[in-house]
């Protein structure tokens, strides 16, 4: 079983700050329905200071060092900054990166575990 907190890697921090950005997308998402559907004016003011102090600038940070750590190109690199913009973006950017061989070992083990069926990646 994978361990969700295990950053030993860029690839595997990378991982792990993708999710967070997505779990505070989502939270500031319920927010804001309470704000603009329920009329709750505050309801965004925590969810959106998480999200944007906690989630966005450290997924920007980590996205940089992991294109520098794992030698991806301007446009992998171009790209992983930009998921962080819609809802999920990060979450969908991830699973691409795992599938073309842009996460390492997660690459790696993606191909042992027949979840990507590409050999080339097998010498990822």
């Amino acid at each position: 079983m994978p361990k969700i907190l295990d950053v030993s890697t860029p690839a595997k921090r990378f991982r792990l700050v993708a999710q967070w950005e997505a779990v505070t997308w989502a939270a500031l998402l319920v927010a804001m329905f309470f704000k603009w559907v329920l009329g709750y004016e505050e309801a965004v003011r925590i969810p959106g200071m998480v999200h944007g102090i906690a989630a966005f600038v450290p997924f920007v940070l980590i996205a940089l060092v992991t294109a520098r750590s794992l030698k991806w190109d301007l446009m992998t690199t171009f790209w992983a900054l930009v998921s962080s913009v819609p809802p999920f973006g990060t979450i969908v950017f991830e699973r691409w990166a795992v599938r073309n061989g842009k996460l390492a070992e997660l690459s790696a083990e993606a191909v042992a575990s027949g979840k990507v069926a590409d050999p080339a990646l097998a010498e990822a």
